[in-house]
């Protein structure tokens, strides 16, 4: 996949790009939005064997976001069943985040899977990242559920995520 919209490309990862995620993935700032504060604590030869499952778009579909050619962060899909896609964001170069960018991403990636005959989006954040919860609501995003005890973070507190849907027909592009 390689989508783009003025200097914003969104593509396929490779493993090219193990190392900035490598880094990205073991940088608690980067990773505290999951609850992860002291980053995820991965070896560079597990991302890049990661990295080697990640390009299936029946399964999932890790990608790089560039601006200026420059890596600022990271999308995944993952093909959950014909009509239903999940996706995820992080701008991981500090100073991309809170710039607005989320509003320009997302509807690339989301109007690409509906091209692609999904027929919903699943989006699924913790319950304290309110600014990505802001964002998720202002393209259209419903509350499906919230999920108490989801998932332990690295302190070994267990966290509470929001499950978010969003329908062609709900969806706010923006671009």
């Amino acid at each position: 996949m390689k989508l783009q919209y003025q200097n914003i490309i969104i593509r396929n990862a490779t493993i090219d790009d193990a190392t900035i995620l490598y880094h990205w993935w073991n940088d608690g700032r980067v990773m505290a939005h999951a609850g992860f504060y002291d980053g995820l604590k991965i070896s560079l030869d597990d991302v890049i064997e990661q990295l080697k499952t990640e390009n299936d778009p029946k399964e999932k579909c890790r990608l790089i976001i560039e601006i200026d050619q420059q890596k600022i962060g990271e999308m995944i899909y993952f093909h959950r069943s014909a009509n239903l896609a999940e996706i995820g964001i992080k701008i991981c170069e500090l100073t991309y985040q809170n710039k607005g960018y989320g509003k320009i991403l997302l509807p690339m990636l989301i109007s690409e899977l509906f091209k692609q005959n999904y027929q919903q989006i699943k989006i699924t954040t913790n319950i304290n990242n309110k600014r990505a919860r802001h964002v998720y609501e202002s393209l259209g995003a419903k509350l499906h559920q919230i999920e108490k005890d989801a998932y332990k973070d690295s302190r070994g507190q267990l966290q509470t995520a929001y499950d978010y849907r969003l329908t062609k027909d709900d969806f706010q592009c923006f671009n």
